[in-house]
């Protein structure tokens, strides 16, 4: 059986660096230039959040890929997608508290408890600054098994994230729904580690 070398893993990861580094860039250097439309504000936000949406699916879709194709070294780029994840969210909570807000905490802060859909994104995002925050081998080691038993919170901020995305658009609810629906099957697919997690 054909094995993913660890080249090719230094492969993935540069093209993963490239592409996900080098189109944020790309993103806000168009925004800051004038270039994406009517309200670059808002396309900006809307960019980075479906950035964020999709580098954490793509991150939860590597365990059951790897585990079926027999590919264990594709875990090694798991961690990497993970942290890009992070970064999306934190650059789109930046630029809605920056741009949107004008870098106004208490609007924020009032925003975050009168609106739903600001709250669970919101959620989201501190589960995943705390991810990201714990993501290291050495904190990994220092945490040993309550290491695994925190970053199962991943499970509960992808859907915080679906919630987030339907309840923000104002119309056209097929593609969020199709998000949430991609979400829930990936969920699916841990169920049995999601109740064991549940009962413990």
């Amino acid at each position: 059986m054909y094995r993913v070398t660890t080249k090719q893993v230094m492969g993935l990861k540069a093209l993963t660096h490239l592409i996900a580094l080098g189109w944020l860039i790309l993103t806000f250097y168009l925004a800051f230039t004038d270039q994406m439309g009517a309200d670059p504000v808002q396309a900006l936000i809307h960019f980075t959040g479906m950035g964020a949406f999709n580098l954490l699916l793509i991150s939860l879709v590597i365990s059951p890929l790897a585990k079926y194709s027999k590919q264990g070294a594709l875990l090694r780029i798991r961690r990497l997608i993970g942290l890009y994840a992070f970064f999306y969210a934190f650059c789109h909570f930046l630029s809605y508290l920056l741009f949107d807000l004008q870098a106004e905490w208490v609007l924020l802060l009032s925003e975050i408890v009168k609106r739903p859909y600001i709250t669970v994104g919101f959620s989201a995002f501190v589960i995943l600054t705390l991810l990201a925050a714990t993501s290291t081998q050495r904190i990994q080691r220092a945490l040993g098994r309550r290491w695994q038993h925190l970053h199962n919170w991943v499970y509960l901020a992808l859907p915080l994230v679906g919630l987030h995305f339907i309840w923000s658009v104002k119309s056209g609810l097929v593609e969020p729904i199709i998000y949430l629906t991609i979400a829930l099957t990936l969920l699916f697919l841990r169920k049995r580690k999601l109740l064991k997690h549940v009962t413990k």
